[in-house]
């Protein structure tokens, strides 16, 4: 049986899309092809004196919106197709959230637990310094964020190794997100993702007729869940799941997964997990040998939360799950997902689900520009403004507020919302309001949900293109 490309599913699902559209083929055409991919080898002087070549990639899907933005990955079967394909869909992505980026992707073919910390950040450094000589990065270019197997930490080296060799120091910091949140990182970016993912979920559980016809109730409380790939995404998904009431039932890792009808408590498995370092063997809990059976396993919401090609033809017909939640990019392939979709299960795609991330990221972006924490300013005219106005009732009731009321309010730190809250906040509102306008997209051409979201990515890129006088 021949494996269609990860960058060819994504195109597949492009070209179903594209077809209640209107647009001129060409301008299609161009939307969905990627327009750089740079694939560069470097040697690494490693700590016992041996070179290794190190193979690594950026792909910058499209331009319509500038700069860039996609996530590096640090992983073995990092290839130029995977890179193309996760740029694509950050393209898409970002259309579908209204964040004004282009999509790009990067990626360094590691296995990182192979490698010291100190290879990991030359390795980091000269990968910076590769992109940097060919204008593959900056904050109006190209801006990279953490992705599977990088952290804030490779983030702090890359703008780091940035500010060394740009012109435009000031605006460095502007070079990369999802660093730490004293270098210029916002708060709220490590959840962001699966903040984001437990929202899209909310608001898909939230339609009643959309439930009804699945056999199950409106909202998160009682629904059972099954979640694969417990790294950041997959935790705070959970998370936030579980403390919405769900039932986390089972949970899939690479060396196998747990499962338990009548739940099973997170941090009690993350705590056994930082023991043992496994999951697995967890009291009270079935082991599942093979991962990937716990995703055939019955349950209301299946989170993938790994990586790409997890539900394919092959396994599509045993899934039981009535929503799958798409955490992770591309888990589903487009033929499974037909097949699902016509069994009637609710597919939330990953091109809006998982957005949460470079939502997030764009808070920072514009923070790191503007060089002003989010709040800073209003925060506290809104805090003077509120004592003015208690001030004034003291006068007309003439009744006295305590003091310490007075002093809270007039220092802000009873009043306004604090930089946490804004960035949660902003996310919310864009998860939301996304869902909405791809539901109404799907009902209005009698789709699925991916297929709604697709639509309006291509409308709105078409746009972009057009607004940038490069169609007239």
């Amino acid at each position: 049986m021949h494996k269609s490309s990860f960058f060819a599913e994504v195109n597949k699902m492009f070209d179903h899309a594209a077809k209640y559209t209107e647009h001129d083929s060409g301008l299609l055409e161009q939307i969905k092809s990627c327009n750089s991919v740079y694939h560069l080898s470097f040697p690494l002087v490693r700590d016992n004196g041996e070179i290794d070549v190190i193979h690594a990639y950026r792909a910058e899907h499209s331009q319509h919106m500038q700069p860039t933005k996609g996530g590096i990955r640090y992983a073995p079967m990092v290839n130029a197709d995977e890179v193309m394909a996760l740029a694509a869909l950050m393209s898409y992505k970002c259309a579908i959230v209204d964040v004004p980026y282009g999509g790009a992707k990067g990626g360094i073919c590691i296995d990182r637990n192979k490698y010291s910390q100190s290879e990991l950040e030359r390795i980091t450094r000269r990968y910076t310094f590769e992109l940097a000589k060919k204008n593959f990065i900056g904050p109006g270019i190209d801006v990279p964020a953490p992705d599977y197997g990088t952290s804030s930490v490779e983030m702090s080296w890359i703008f780091d190794t940035y500010r060394s060799v740009t012109d435009n120091p000031l605006d460095a910091l502007a070079c990369v997100t999802g660093k730490p949140v004293g270098a210029g990182g916002v708060r709220g970016r490590i959840e962001a993702t699966g903040r984001g993912v437990f929202f899209g979920i909310r608001e898909a559980c939230s339609i009643e007729e959309d439930m009804h016809a699945l056999g199950l109730s409106s909202g998160i409380e009682g629904k059972r869940v099954i979640i694969q790939g417990l790294g950041n995404v997959g935790y705070h998904t959970a998370l936030y799941l579980e403390r919405a009431g769900a039932i986390i039932v089972g949970i899939a890792e690479y060396d196998g997964g747990l499962y338990n009808s009548k739940g099973l408590i997170l941090n009690e498995i993350v705590d056994h997990r930082k023991e043992t370092k496994s999951i697995l063997n967890f009291p009270g809990a079935t082991n599942v040998k093979n991962s990937a059976t716990l995703l055939e396993m019955e349950c209301d919401i299946l989170v993938p939360a790994a990586l790409e090609n997890q539900i394919r033809s092959d396994n599509a017909d045993r899934i039981q799950a009535k929503i799958v939640a798409e955490a992770s990019n591309g888990p589903v392939t487009s033929a499974a997902g037909q097949s699902m979709t016509e069994r009637g299960i609710l597919i939330i795609p990953d091109v809006y689900l998982n957005a949460g991330g470079v939502t997030v990221s764009y808070f920072e972006w514009l923070r790191n520009l503007s060089h002003v924490r989010h709040g800073r300013i209003s925060r506290r005219r809104e805090a003077h403004n509120a004592v003015n106005i208690l001030k004034t009732v003291q006068a007309l009731v003439g009744k006295n507020f305590d003091d310490q009321v007075l002093s809270d309010i007039e220092s802000g730190s009873s009043f306004g919302a604090s930089e946490a809250d804004l960035v949660d906040s902003g996310l919310e509102d864009t998860m939301v309001s996304a869902y909405h306008e791809i539901h109404t997209e799907a009902h209005s051409h009698d789709v699925d949900l991916r297929t709604g979201a697709f639509i309006s990515a291509i409308d709105k890129i078409a746009l972009g293109y057009s607004r940038g006088g490069i169609f007239p």
